[in-house]
């Protein structure tokens, strides 16, 4: 797919962080825990859509730990050093997870074979056999994506209401200029990947029809709801 919807990198208004400020950093942490964050064991980049509009594409750098086999969590930024911001949040789960979850709410959750297989969803800076001993138990997996920040039309600040993500599921979808230009950074080939990954499967079951929006649109929405009680609901007296 053509196109020039690249993830821009927005500059955050407000005032450089003073000396001050990063000394108490410094302070705070040489006595805090930080269990959460020190379980995140990698980094995974990916592309995600909005789960209404696929022509807006953005590069997602994932920071990913382990809840146990079975679930893992993530925070998304939209680039992977200092200056990355924090745009969304991942969670992964297994097709045995997956399975459990109401028809409705599995239209929430992407899956993972296709973005695996074509080799456009890596661990930058992992060799290949180490980074495919992973992602073979990804391309079972399903996520949940939401984005916060909508930096890829510029917004200084998340502005609007949290937004359903979604992944890449076939061919022809991702941008050739957003793909090149992730390819030349990390130095890492989709192509080759994706011959190498050929063996890799994906859910036992197949890829489940309600998944990636059941097929269709999804778009998060913010609607007004009258609080009253309702007449006819059962009420308790004490």
């Amino acid at each position: 797919m053509e196109g020039v919807n690249v993830s821009t990198h927005p500059e955050v208004p407000g005032e450089p962080t003073q000396t001050s400020t990063a000394l108490l950093e410094k302070a705070t942490a040489a006595v805090q825990g930080f269990g959460p964050v020190n379980k995140i064991h990698q980094h995974l980049c990916a592309f995600h859509f909005y789960g209404h509009d696929m022509t807006r594409q953005v590069e997602a750098h994932h920071f990913c730990g382990h809840q146990n086999e079975e679930f893992r969590q993530c925070l998304i930024y939209d680039r992977p050093d200092d200056d990355g911001r924090l745009i969304g949040l991942e969670y992964i789960v297994t097709e045995e997870l997956f399975l459990t979850l109401p028809d409705e709410e599995k239209r929430l959750w992407h899956s993972h074979e296709y973005e695996v297989k074509s080799g456009v969803l890596f661990l930058p800076g992992v060799p290949g056999p180490i980074q495919r001993q992973d992602l073979d138990k990804v391309a079972k997996t399903y996520g949940k994506v939401i984005h916060f920040w909508q930096v890829d039309r510029g917004d200084e600040l998340p502005l609007g209401i949290p937004q359903v993500m979604m992944a890449l599921t076939r061919d022809g979808q991702l941008y050739d200029n957003l793909a090149k230009n992730v390819e030349e950074r990390y130095s890492v080939s989709f192509a080759t990947e994706r011959e190498n990954r050929a063996y890799i499967k994906g859910p036992a079951h197949g890829v489940h029809p309600m998944a990636n929006g059941g097929g269709k649109g999804l778009k998060t929405v913010l609607r007004e709801v009258d609080c009253k009680p309702v007449d006819t609901a059962a009420r308790v007296f004490v």
